[in-house]
């Protein structure tokens, strides 16, 4: 027969083990990618790792969508849990849109780069309006309602732009130049190497390199501990509400 003490100090022993036990499962759940962009709880975004506050980028994306890379990419930050940009060309919306709807529905977040990516200084009320009021209303047609940040082609901003704009004007602190030479390995480094806490990085989906380089970047930045969000969580992450027609290149704690 089974002396009593012994099922006591099981039970006992069992008690106790039991909430460390949901504890670990409850925070697998929660983050169940090391490179998930954030902890998401209720609206609020936890960046605390291994007692550390981490440091978190927005990598964003310019020129899409093109099917064959852009989908690529879009597995492959899937897999990885991380959430970016994208600043889309309204010309390249049509034929597209179930690629903008997975988008979406993945957590990133999408943004404007004009119609035709042209110049948006100098250009007339109506012409803006041709330029950046129809990608918007073509992304919403698609997507839904959202903000849909500007990003001007090639950065270009006057107050016009800033005047017209219906939205903020996001930039960028981190430019590779991806589309120049299209080498992979001096993309990640320059990366790599200049990533600090709250920049926002520019690149390309429309070039087999660049996704290529920006997953590697994703992998190399972990290993560092970093963390990657969209661009309007990275603002509300350092305390940044933003403006309509305000121009932000980075948002550094």
């Amino acid at each position: 027969m089974e002396k009593p003490w012994r099922g006591r100090l099981a039970f006992l022993v069992l008690a106790l083990l039991l909430p460390w036990a949901v504890g670990a499962l409850e925070s697998a759940a929660l983050l169940p990618v090391r490179g998930d962009a954030l902890i998401r709880t209720g609206g609020d975004l936890e960046t605390d790792f291994a007692g550390e506050e981490a440091p978190v980028v927005a990598l964003t994306f310019d020129d899409g969508p093109r099917r064959s890379t852009t989908g690529a990419l879009l597995e492959g930050l899937a897999q990885r849990g991380v959430h970016a940009t994208f600043f889309l060309v309204g010309e390249m919306l049509e034929g597209n849109e179930d690629l903008i709807r997975d988008m979406a529905a993945q957590g990133h977040q999408i943004g404007i780069h004009s119609y035709d990516h042209v110049w948006l200084t100098d250009l007339s009320a109506a012409d803006f309006e041709r330029e950046v009021g129809r990608t918007r209303e073509t992304l919403r047609s698609i997507a839904g309602e959202g903000s849909y940040l500007l990003r001007p082609p090639y950065g270009g901003v006057d107050r016009g732009v800033e005047k017209r704009a219906g939205s903020p004007i996001i930039l960028w602190s981190v430019d590779p130049e991806d589309w120049k030479d299209r080498d992979v390995e001096r993309i990640v480094s320059h990366i790599v190497s200049n990533a600090r806490d709250g920049d926002i990085i520019l690149m390309h989906d429309i070039y087999q390199s660049s996704v290529e380089a920006a997953l590697r970047v994703v992998d190399a930045l972990h290993e560092k501990g970093f963390l990657f969000v969209t661009v309007e969580e990275l603002a509300q992450h350092n305390h940044v509400e933003l403006e309509p027609g305000k121009v932000y290149r980075c948002f550094y704690p």
